[in-house]
């Protein structure tokens, strides 16, 4: 089954990250699609605003410039790709003009069929006004119906955390890997859980998990009590990862849990983090924090957002 991502580009070097870390898992996954999106502003003109409101409306001298820019930041990225192992065949690039960059992307994610947003993000805990650092925190706040890819930095490791978690996030986040990853040749996957020593999370009732996953199949594989680890790498298996290169790691207790699941990445030379994410509505507490604080501190490592 063909696997499809959309990829924000804006020229810089967080976008060159981003495109870089997509050849390094999957410049020879013939099964992968590429969608490049580059948002052509139209918030610093005072007529080009207008574009927004009526999309028939010719756009003025800045916006027709700042297009050309965009055409010519989206060739030079499909360049990049195809240089990578791509085919021009599996690319597809387009700008978008709106007065809103994040909003441009995230009703494009929500209205396209896209498998993942993959966007870059600049350095260490920064939250400045350019394109690729609030753009990033604004679409990890607004964006709860695509699974988001952060990139932050070089990834050189091929490996993948996933934080496991009693809850049914946790799982969806595995299949979403596990769909992702599936026939890839050499992609491993590190089970782990990390608990704050201030406090355990209660794991969530087993029929929280029926509608998904069925009543049988939950009654045969769920193991609440240990964190999900079973049930994460049957659920792995079954849709087609192979066990031999699932690796369960220690469960442990931490003082600050987003610390400890990058620095668990480092030690097992792994460059994706996968956390699972609940709903809007059930986002509140320990899950969204860890995200949220891992995506912050994250360096030269991706953080996946799914569930």
């Amino acid at each position: 089954m063909n696997k499809t991502i959309l990829v924000a580009i804006d020229g810089s070097v967080y976008s060159s990250n981003s495109l870089d870390y997509l050849a390094k898992i999957f410049a020879h996954d013939r099964s992968l699609n590429i969608h490049l999106l580059h948002v052509v502003s139209s918030g610093s003109s005072e007529k080009d605003w207008m574009y927004d409101v009526d999309p028939l409306r010719a756009q003025g001298e800045a916006s027709d410039s700042r297009t050309l820019i965009a055409k010519k930041r989206l060739k030079d990225a499909t360049d990049r790709l195809v240089r990578h192992g791509f085919t021009q065949e599996q690319i597809q690039s387009r700008t978008k003009q709106s007065s809103g960059i994040c909003n441009a992307i995230r009703e494009d994610a929500e209205r396209g069929n896209y498998d993942a947003v993959l966007i870059g993000r600049r350095g260490l805990g920064s939250v400045g006004n350019v394109f690729f650092g609030s753009t990033s925190t604004d679409l990890i706040a607004k964006c709860h119906r695509s699974p988001l890819w952060i990139v932050d930095g070089t990834i050189r490791a091929n490996r993948f955390l996933l934080a496991v978690q009693s809850h049914p996030a946790s799982l969806m986040a595995a299949d979403h890997l596990a769909f992702i990853l599936k026939d890839h040749p050499s992609a491993e996957i590190c089970l782990y859980h990390s608990s704050s020593v201030f406090g355990k999370q209660a794991p969530a009732k087993a029929e929280d998990f029926h509608a998904q996953w069925g009543k049988s199949w939950c009654e045969r594989y769920l193991d609440l009590d240990n964190f999900l680890f079973y049930a994460h790498a049957q659920l792995l298996t079954e849709n087609g990862f192979s066990r031999h290169r699932i690796k369960q790691l220690p469960a442990q207790m931490h003082l600050d849990v987003s610390s400890d699941l990058l620095k668990q990445a480092k030690q097992n030379n792994c460059g994706t983090i996968v956390i699972g994410r609940r709903r809007r509505d059930l986002s509140r507490g320990q899950l969204k924090g860890v995200s949220d604080k891992t995506i912050k501190q994250a360096q030269d490592v991706a953080v996946w957002l799914a569930g």
